[in-house]
Formats: structure tokens, C-alpha cells, sequence
């Protein structure tokens, strides 16, 4: 696995990737955080929080990247398979900020959806 350094390099990179206009209003930028939180969803110690986006009175509004998750979770990847999921995470985060401004609610509506079937599988 890359260090938490590389692993922000690469983030870095990935963010220049996204238009200008998906950082209106995200005036506490993305932040890496080494840990690796479970989702409380979680019932065997699998369910992991790769990213989140974050509206907070104090801090306003920023997406934090889950350093400790990614190596868990996809600790065996080679940097390039890595950076694949690193920019999915990113986007989806994105995503949320985007579709908040708007008013629009899919993307949680379909992590909804993925934390039922997640459920659903448990009890299976």
C-alpha cells in the first residue's frame, strides 16, 4: 500500500481533474483522515467509510477521504488500481456536494439502497 503521503499526491492529482465550478461553496476543500471508520450499518467489521461529504456549521462544507479505509480495503492494489478507486470515491463525495447545492437528493437515495441490500445480504 501507498503512504498517506502518496495517497494525497494522488488525491491531489484527482482533484485537478474536476471543474472549477464543483468547488463553489466546498470552502473546506478535501481533507485526508488516516482512520478507517465502519459504517454504522455495519454488522461484521467489513463495512467501511472510504469518503464523506460533510456540511457542519463550524467547518461548513468539505469531503474527508478515508486514508486507513483505503488500506484496509484495498490494500493489495497496485497504485495505478488504487487510483481508480480513489477517483470513484472522490467523485461520488463530489457528487454529494454537487446535487446538495441543487437540491437534489439521488445519490443518497441510492446509498440508501446499497446500505438496505448491504443489510439484506446480512441476514441471508
Amino acid at each position: 500500500m501507498i503512504s498517506i503521503d502518496r495517497f494525497e499526491e494522488i488525491l491531489g492529482a484527482l482533484a485537478e481533474e474536476l471543474p472549477e465550478a464543483f468547488y463553489e461553496e466546498l470552502n473546506g476543500g478535501i481533507l485526508v483522515d488516516p482512520g478507517r471508520p465502519l459504517h454504522p450499518a455495519d454488522e461484521h467489521g467489513d463495512l467501511y467509510i472510504m469518503g464523506e461529504y460533510r456540511v457542519e456549521p463550524a467547518m461548513g462544507k468539505y469531503i474527508v477521504m478515508f486514508y486507513g479505509s483505503f488500506r484496509r480495503v484495498f490494500g493489495n492494489l497496485d497504485e495505478a488500481r488504487l487510483t481508480e478507486e480513489m477517483r470513484k470515491v472522490l467523485r461520488h463525495e463530489f457528487r454529494h456536494h454537487v446535487e446538495g447545492r441543487a437540491g437534489v437528493r439521488d445519490l443518497e437515495v441510492w446509498d440508501e439502497e446499497q446500505i438496505s441490500a448491504y443489510r439484506a445480504r446480512q441476514e441471508n
